[in-house]
């Protein structure tokens, strides 16, 4: 059962959610509050894998409670529900920029939403975490969905990647905003060009009258074969590349002609396809022109935002080769991992390695003991933030929440040794029967 945070003192905006959850057969259960300070401990203690705002709410200061979550980079966890009344939608995006949006709505349009952006969610739930344990234990992350013609799904999907390899930190911020341009403008082509046959003119001319594609859009799905039709969507995510597959059920169309020609109207619309291929990697058509594949190269070196209770204690830069600490020796401090790559040594052999993405370093003999369990060494430049435990202490009595986030990093660093010791038991039975059983001893 997942609890969902609901921010709205609304009781009727709150009887429809509790009415939806209702149907998730138990998996999905609302919590209200109208009280900030109960809704921020629900959220560092909880860590839902959702919440709710409602923007517009007279009662209820929702973009303080926003800009209180932007302010510690771990309360990021999970994806953001936004209704509103009648706000500037730009204005409050921006206002969210640095949030895990998964759907901004207007109020009127949230009671026939909700169900398809819960199905949404639900379906796609190994993408919505910031940091869950399935990045450790699984090398791909894919999935593969039946997009409506609807400008809420498509908006609904681009936020859901997009925020997951940022948030993973697998792409930069730059990275972030260019992928969430040419996914969106894909992802629209596949509907308006694809599924609806929208022609260049006919789109001008909408455009210069009402100046709002999705209407658009929502007009010709009014006619029931073309709301029939399917975007068919997937992604594969791996540790060192995302790939995204888009598929509509229209005509097709000269891509090639497209992608080199000028825009008409300059200004107006048609430099959706040359933004896409100037922001992704081997954009590429099928023969017909109704399927576009490209790739996202995920960046090498990765690095963490400093948490705020972090910003006063010490940072230390490494150089490649050099010993972060070594094993047996007696130490009162962890490290929280800023950038670079830790390599990590046990009785001269090698363990594992660390990246900013295991958030700390010497944790275990921080917790257990004052002996470090292993030898550690950078590989390539590294910057960490020392931390004594007298401080960690202070720091976990004034935010207790971080003690939550220690406990559940440590949960993972056990998950992946047991899968790592199930894998190497398993390879060595498979060699043990094929080599087959050992020969007794002679005595000679």
């Amino acid at each position: 059962m997942r609890k969902i945070p609901v921010v709205s003192s609304d009781e009727k905006l709150n009887e429809i959610i509790r009415l939806e959850c209702a149907r998730s057969d138990g998996e999905l259960t609302p919590v209200f509050f109208n009280d900030p300070g109960e809704v921020i401990e629900f959220l560092k203690y909880e860590l839902p894998e959702m919440k709710i705002f409602y923007f517009s709410d007279p009662h209820v200061d929702c973009l303080g409670i926003l800009k209180e979550i932007q302010e510690d980079p771990w309360l990021h966890y999970g994806g953001i529900i936004g209704i509103h009344d009648n706000m500037d939608d730009k204005k409050l995006l921006e206002e969210m920029r640095d949030a895990n949006i998964i759907a901004l709505l207007r109020k009127k349009e949230f009671t026939a939403s909700l169900p398809r952006l819960l199905r949404i969610v639900r379906q796609n739930k190994q993408i919505l975490f910031q940091r869950g344990i399935q990045q450790h234990l699984l090398k791909t992350i894919s999935g593969a969905f039946v997009i409506d013609n609807d400008p809420l799904d498509i908006t609904t999907y681009t936020n859901l990647v997009t925020n997951y390899l940022y948030n993973s930190n697998l792409i930069g911020r730059e990275e972030k905003e260019k992928l969430h341009v040419a996914l969106l403008e894909l992802l629209i082509n596949a509907i308006e060009h694809g599924n609806c046959r929208i022609g260049y003119d006919e789109k001008t001319a909408w455009l210069e009258r009402n100046g709002d594609i999705m209407e658009l859009i929502r007009e010709k799905n009014k006619d029931p074969t073309i709301k029939a039709r399917k975007v068919y969507f997937s992604y594969t995510i791996t540790p060192e590349r995302t790939r995204i597959s888009i598929r509509d059920e229209g005509d097709g169309f000269d891509w090639r002609g497209r992608l080199t020609a000028a825009p008409e109207t300059p200004g107006l619309h048609g430099m959706g396809m040359q933004m896409a291929n100037l922001y992704v990697k081997n954009l590429a058509y099928n023969e017909k022109g109704n399927e576009v594949s490209f790739e996202i190269e995920h960046r090498k070196a990765e690095s963490n935002a400093i948490p705020k209770i972090f910003e006063s204690s010490e940072e230390v830069l490494f150089k490649d080769g050099a010993y972060i600490c070594s094993e047996g020796e007696e130490s009162d401090f962890l490290y929280y991992i800023v950038s670079g790559t830790l390599y990590v040594y046990s009785k001269g052999k090698f363990v594992s390695s660390l990246t900013p993405d295991d958030l700390f370093m010497g944790e275990m003999s921080f917790l257990l003991s004052n002996r470090r369990s292993a030898t550690v060494v950078a590989k390539g430049p590294c910057s960490l933030i020392k931390i004594s435990k007298q401080d960690f202490v202070n720091l976990i009595k004034q935010s207790p929440h971080y003690g939550i986030f220690l406990a559940r990093l440590l949960a993972q660093r056990l998950a992946r040794l047991n899968a790592r010791t199930a894998r190497l038991n398993t390879e060595y039975l498979k060699l043990k029967a094929f080599v087959g059983p050992a020969a007794p001893d002679s005595g000679k």
